[in-house]
């Protein structure tokens, strides 16, 4: 059986063999075999993050945060190495994006060991200039925010994006409608079950686009049962992304979600739903300040050990997150206060009493190579 040890040194080795072969790469002035002519066209990206928290008049033991995806440990704390190496040929291409570290652990939960450093690994044909066809394992076209952290203006994230899907494996086709218009549909996998299926059972996904110079919008669709057959019923996610530069230095962004599981046998549904403001202004080339305001809610025990709820198992919280991006060329810093407010008692204060609010602060760093 493998140690934890071992798997670590694994990971590690294949890490330092990526990053050794792409400077091999690098330094081929004249490729001088086929072999080499690819190697030649795969580009190496990534990115390298960690951060501190520290809570607000409260336990700083890791004991308390809000139920939300990464930068949760307390005092100083590993985020992930991120190494994406892709190819784009003319007709056909292929991505693969490894992740080390607690936060891409954190993002291929459901994968078994040895899947657990792959985020997306996909293979895809440009069938027509209008149709392309992707066949793998790739993240979610759902939601407003993504894994990665150079993709977020926020370092923390919110409760839709944490407790919608994070990756598919699957088969989807992009469809471009008009310059302006495209579609998407999907045939996946049950959520996050991105390296086998072990239920027998296929989910369906959906998206309808519409692209502007100054922004886009994104109505996001997911149907099917994502458990056990005989166990849970069918779950349908209904999601709209969009985001768009009002000046040339002030941006808006807003995600709703809605989602509901319908029950076995008799019953109502069960779920969460969700809206998110993402405002956020640019003072200078190097500096942003932004907030993300969201309000999230749990009904019929939809989502347990998330937020405190009744006896009938509903629940919401409110949160606000006061965002700073200062960019020092590749490297972003980010200084984040966030204020978490929920309906039932949720956290607790540094007596250990039970409360309804969580303050605290977060620095990230990302570096983006």
């Amino acid at each position: 059986m493998k140690t934890k040890t071992t798997t670590f040194l694994k990971k590690v080795a294949l890490f330092t063999l990526i990053l050794l072969s792409s400077k091999v790469i690098s330094q081929e002035e004249k490729p001088k075999s086929t072999l080499d002519k690819l190697l030649s066209k795969i580009n190496l990206s990534g990115s390298i993050d960690g951060y501190y928290r520290y809570n607000l008049e409260a336990p700083n033991d890791n004991s308390v945060a809000p139920k939300t995806s990464f930068a949760n440990d307390n005092g100083f704390a590993l985020g992930m190495a991120n190494t994406v190496l892709e190819y784009e040929g003319e007709k056909v291409g292929f991505v693969a994006d490894l992740v080390f570290g607690s936060r891409g652990e954190d993002a291929v939960f459901n994968s078994d060991d040895s899947a657990q450093i792959i985020n997306q690994l996909f293979v895809y044909w440009n069938v027509t200039k209008s149709i392309k066809l992707t066949f793998g394992n790739f993240n979610t076209f759902i939601g407003y925010e993504v894994i990665s952290p150079t993709g977020n203006f926020n370092y923390s994230t919110s409760y839709m994006f944490s407790y919608g899907p994070f990756s598919h494996t699957g088969l989807k086709a992009d469809i471009a409608i008009s310059e302006k218009w495209s579609a998407m549909l999907a045939v996946m996998n049950p959520s996050d079950y991105t390296d086998n299926n072990p239920f027998d059972t296929y989910i369906a996904g959906a998206q309808i686009g519409y692209t502007l110079d100054n922004g886009s919008a994104f109505l996001n669709f997911r149907y099917g049962n994502e458990g056990e057959p005989g166990e849970v019923g069918p779950t349908f996610q209904v999601d709209l992304t969009t985001g768009w530069d009002l000046t040339q230095d002030f941006y808006l962004g807003v995600n709703t979600t809605y989602v509901a599981t319908e029950p076995q046998e008799s019953g109502d549904a069960s779920g969460f739903y969700g809206v998110a403001l993402y405002p956020q202004y640019k003072t200078s080339e190097k500096f942003a300040i932004g907030i993300r305001g969201e309000y999230f809610s749990v009904y019929n025990g939809g989502l347990t050990d998330v937020i405190g709820l009744d006896t009938q198992g509903d629940g919401d919280v409110i949160t606000a997150t006061l965002t700073g991006n200062y960019t020092i060329g590749e490297l972003t810093l980010k200084p984040e206060l966030r204020i978490d407010t929920t309906s039932e008692d949720s956290f607790l204060d540094n007596d250990r009493e039970a409360v309804k609010s969580l303050s605290s602060f977060v620095l990230g760093a990302i570096y983006k190579f």
